[in-house]
Parts: C-alpha cells; sequence; structure tokens
C-alpha cells in the first residue's frame, strides 16, 4: 500500500488464490481500516459470483471498511448517484435507442437497477446487468467521475479478474494503470481459467508487478504431474508428495456404430450409447471406491449429448438451434423464468413473502389493500397450479392477464410479435419467434428442472459449474453439442499448432479442459464420448500417461488399453 504499486496475482488452480486476497484485505484492514473509516473510504473488493462475495464478506467479518461486490454491485454503487450523466448518455446505448423513443426519450426519469432487465415507467428507467457495466465504462472517460471514485475507493482488489468484463478491464488500464490520482489495483485470477465470452482474460502492462503462486493445495500428485505437463510454463508443487490418486483416459473408439454427422455433432456417439457409456462407467468407477454421492463427486458435462435427457428438459432443449440461449440464459424467456419467476415462485411456495418481493426487485407493487391481497393470492395459487400442469405458453398467458408478477418489456415484446403472426405462423429460417413457438408448447415442469440444473443442485454440471469448486473426484464426459468446444481438435492443436485466426478457439477449449482437470481433489476420470484422432490420442498419452489410456465399452463392464 505503501508504495503504491498495482500487482497481478497469477495462480494456478488449487494454488490458493482465494486465501492470498482475503489475507491481502485483512493486512489493508489493519493497516488502514481505521485511517479509510476516518475519510469516508473503502476498500473495494469485486467478485464474479454472489457466493464468493458471501464468502469474502464472511471471511473478513463483514468489516466496515471493506465494499465486497460482484462487477455489476460494484458499477452501480460507483455510478448510481451521477442521474444527469446516466440520463444523458443511456440514450447513446444502442439497445435503448428504440425503447426510448417509443417512450417519448429518457426525461426526468430516474435510472434504476434493480430488476435486472430493461423497464420503461413514468417516473423510472430499470436498466439491464449490461447497461450497468457500459455505463461505468462511459463515466470513465471524465475526470471528475474517476477523481470521485478514487476517494471512495482508493484501493480495487479484482478477484476473477480474467472473467472481468472486457471493456470494464480496459477502462481500469487505460484510465488507471501508471496514471496519477488513481487507486492502487490487485487483480487476482488465472488467465488459463478464462472459460466465459466477452471477458478479458490475460492481462498485461507494464506498471503491473507480477506474483506468480506456484503450490497446489488440492489436489494429489497423480493430478498435479497431468496439469504441469499440460502448463509447463507455471510448474505447481503438491503439499503432500506421498498421498494417492487416480487418473484414467476412456475413449470410445472402439464403437463400430454410426456416428453422429452435423457441424456441432460430428462423430459423436448417438445419445442413447452415450448414456449407456456414462452409466456402464459410472457404474465401474464405484465398483473400484468412488462415491457418487454429490458432496463427493461431480460428473462435468462438458457435451451436451444426454445432459438435456438426464435432466428432464429434452424438449426445451430441442426448441433451440445452440444450447447457449438457454444454459447461458441469452434468451429473454429463459432469463426471466430462471433468474426471476422461479425465485419469485419458490418464495411464495415457502411463505417468505419478504423473499417474493425482492425476486421482483424489492417492491410491493399494487397491494394497497384486502382485496389486493386476496387478488394477489388467487393469481399466484393459479400460476403455482399451472407451473406443475400447464404449458409455459399457458404460464406466460396467465401472467399477461395477471401481471402478477409481471412480465419483463423483452418477454412482453416478443409474445406481442408472436401474437401478430396469427395461429399458424409461418417463420424466417433461425427466428427467434419460430423458437418461441416451439417453446410455448414444452411443459412447464422442463423449465423447473431446467432451472434445478443450472442452480447446481444435480450431481451433473456444465462449464457454468465448473469454475471455483472442488471435489473429491470429477469424472468429466467430453463430447459434442456445444458449437464453440471442439476437444479433439484442442488436443491436435496443443500446444501451439492452431491457426493464426483460430488462437481464441484453441484457448477457449484448453482453459475449460484444464479447468474440468483441475477440480478434484484425489481422482479423476475423462470420458471421450466423441472419436478422437490418433493425433488427439498422442496428446492425452503424452500429458496422462499411457498406463492411463483405455478403450471402453458399455458391453465389457471393463476396459483394455
Amino acid at each position: 500500500m505503501e508504495k503504491r504499486t498495482s500487482f497481478l496475482v497469477e495462480a494456478g488452480a488449487g494454488s490458493g488464490k482465494t486465501h492470498s486476497l482475503i489475507t491481502a484485505l485483512k493486512q489493508l484492514i489493519a493497516s488502514h481500516g481505521v485511517e479509510f473509516l476516518r475519510q469516508h473510504q473503502k476498500v473495494a473488493c469485486i467478485t464474479y459470483t454472489n457466493v464468493a462475495k458471501d464468502e469474502i464478506l464472511s471471511r473478513t467479518d463483514r468489516h466496515p471498511a471493506i465494499f465486497c461486490d460482484t462487477i455489476h454491485g460494484f458499477c452501480w454503487s460507483a455510478i448510481k448517484d451521477f442521474q444527469s450523466q446516466l440520463r444523458a448518455e443511456l440514450s447513446t446505448l444502442e439497445k435503448w435507442q428504440e425503447r426510448l423513443i417509443e417512450s417519448g426519450g429518457v426525461g426526468k426519469r430516474t435510472i434504476d437497477y434493480s430488476l435486472g432487465h430493461r423497464k420503461v415507467t413514468d417516473e423510472s428507467i430499470s436498466i439491464h446487468h449490461d447497461d450497468v457495466l457500459a455505463l461505468f465504462v462511459m463515466l470513465m472517460r471524465f475526470e471528475k467521475f474517476r477523481l470521485i471514485l478514487v476517494s471512495r475507493y482508493p484501493v480495487l482488489l479484482i478477484d476473477e479478474y480474467q472473467d472481468a468484463n472486457m471493456d470494464f478491464a480496459e477502462s481500469l488500464k487505460t484510465h488507471f494503470l501508471g496514471m496519477k490520482c488513481s487507486p492502487l489495483i490487485g487483480f487476482f485470477g488465472d488467465h488459463w481459467q478464462m472459460i466465459y465470452r466477452g471477458v478479458c482474460g490475460k492481462i498485461e502492462h507494464p506498471e503491473l508487478h507480477l506474483i506468480k503462486k506456484e503450490s497446489n493445495f488440492r489436489s494429489v500428485r497423480p493430478i498435479v504431474d497431468v496439469l504441469n505437463k499440460m502448463r509447463p510454463d507455471l510448474i505447481q508443487k503438491v503439499t503432500d508428495p506421498s498421498a494417492e490418486g487416480f487418473v484414467a483416459v476412456y475413449h470410445s473408439n472402439g464403437w463400430t456404430g454410426e456416428r453422429r454427422t452435423g457441424a456441432q455433432w460430428k462423430d459423436d456417439l448417438p445419445a442413447d450409447i452415450t448414456h449407456e457409456y456414462l452409466q456402464a462407467l459410472v457404474k465401474q468407477l464405484a465398483a473400484h471406491g468412488w462415491d457418487f454421492s454429490p458432496e463427493k463427486t461431480k460428473i462435468l458435462m462438458l457435451t451436451h449429448n444426454v445432459l438435456a435427457e438426464e435432466q428432464g428438459y429434452r424438449n426445451l432443449a430441442a426448441a433451440f438451434r445452440y444450447n447457449d440461449a438457454f444454459t447461458n440464459k441469452e434468451d429473454p424467456h429463459i432469463a426471466f423464468f430462471v433468474d426471476a419467476l422461479e425465485p419469485v415462485c419458490v418464495a411464495y411456495e415457502n411463505k417468505r413473502f419478504g423473499e417474493m418481493f425482492a425476486a421482483m426487485g424489492g417492491k410491493n407493487p399494487g397491494i394497497r389493500s384486502h382485496d389486493d391481497k386476496i387478488r394477489w393470492a388467487l393469481d399466484m395459487d393459479a400460476l403455482m397450479q399451472l407451473r406443475r400442469s400447464g404449458t409455459i405458453g399457458e404460464v406466460i398467458d396467465h401472467l399477461r392477464r395477471t401481471q402478477h408478477p409481471p412480465l419483463p418489456d423483452p418477454v412482453e415484446r416478443r409474445e406481442k410479435e408472436l401474437e401478430r403472426l396469427g395461429a399458424e405462423p409461418k417463420f424466417e429460417d433461425e427466428s427467434p419467434l419460430e423458437t418461441l413457438h416451439k417453446l410455448r408448447g414444452v411443459h412447464y415442469t422442463e423449465v423447473i428442472a431446467l432451472d434445478r440444473f443450472l442452480d447446481e443442485r444435480t450431481p451433473f454440471s456444465t462449464k457454468h459449474g465448473v469454475k471455483g469448486a472442488e471435489f473429491e473426484n470429477v469424472l468429466v464426459v467430453l463430447g459434442r453439442g456445444w458449437n464453440l468446444y471442439n476437444f479433439n481438435q484442442m488436443l491436435e492443436w496443443a500446444p501451439d499448432r492452431f491457426p493464426a485466426d483460430k488462437q481464441d478457439t484453441f484457448q477457449r477449449n484448453r482453459n475449460l479442459f484444464y479447468v474440468a482437470c483441475s477440480r478434484p481433489k484425489k481422482r479423476l476420470a475423462l470420458l471421450f464420448t466423441q472419436k478422437l484422432s490418433s493425433e488427439a490420442m498422442l496428446k492425452l498419452g503424452a500429458w496422462f500417461g499411457e498406463a492411463a489410456m483405455h478403450s471402453f465399452s458399455p458391453t465389457q463392464h471393463g476396459h483394455e488399453k
């Protein structure tokens, strides 16, 4: 702090990055906590998830000199008081221009961030998560804003820096690093664990002091050995060299049936055969001592071949051309269901009415009398029944009639567009309205199943459940079905044989593979349902060792080299 030198902690998987971050926060509290409070300042700690935020707050005893929040929460805390500037900048955002024209402009409405989706009322404008980041970046252009920000937060510590929004990270580099009147910035993360799109990844700047953490406190030697062969520029040391472990690669190259075709499915096993492979391997590993309870073992599905079938949302998945539309909640209907409607319904079912209104943005809409309460209760009871017995379309139609809870603008707008097409609509190629038409016929219980899966309440995960967690055992299923991932191709290109214009593609695949392999403490098994080339097999053999390579078949109830 005294030297005011910004720094970058590059910490490999299992190296205790969070511990280092907590230690830094505690040192700042001990040395400058009283001073910060006297000057009405705080250390800002920016996290990627609410789970990480809660952990950091808990481990720093919620000290008043620490402001810890997600990147969206931090940015909103910084910009919310600049209402006149926000009104001016909002109208320049592309996604707001048409909506504001329809609403007669921004006017003197209050800019609000509570619902997380875009909505305009007579008094306020509710902005989207993405708008918060965009507006923060816009305000960073102004010196007055930057000076006020630094006066409030003289220190910024950023957890999982590689996952920070690209424009947000660039604004910090441009306006703060190496500049006078800037905060001390500490970046904590690992660019090899960048697995999302639209994020900054590796950060480099001459004013950043690089600190490498080369210990691995999580995994046993056999797993760390694989990670070191995969990543020789960051060799990790294990804490207990004598601890036993297990690594194995199971491939399906011996299967002689017809594999799937099509760009995102090419050379993968059919869904029913993948299911057989998975069930047989789970049975075999359990016989060799694996405990498949959710507390002990995680099955990471880096494929979407059988995931929807296993989890109970097959028809919902079939409505979408690309899986990311619903797994990343890019579709406005899915985002509304998972982020708003399901939390509202779960809270109502458990009679936690404060949580219910909090899920609606902390408001108590339209309840001013006993009759209003009765109307709400009747509407919510009907909604709860439709969740279990009706279709998605029936649920949406009910909400459009009752407005309890109200639909966000993007959902209402798309419903009206579909309605205008009539009873027998004709669609253009890849039209989102065709997706909505299919989605409306799906039973709503599949939304509940998807929400349960995305909320990590199943033994299965996708890339969304990979980050930050650790388990005693991990079984990784690698196949096709994600249009952005092809692990056979990644293995052929590793470590640096990728085409010049495919570096981002390679790194996205390599990073997800590395993150998945670095989650277990004791046992790691990979199951490839995608056919592997000879080059890919050689690379796996070099990383895992030839003794760990097995040709597997559900009919064998065993394996062979």
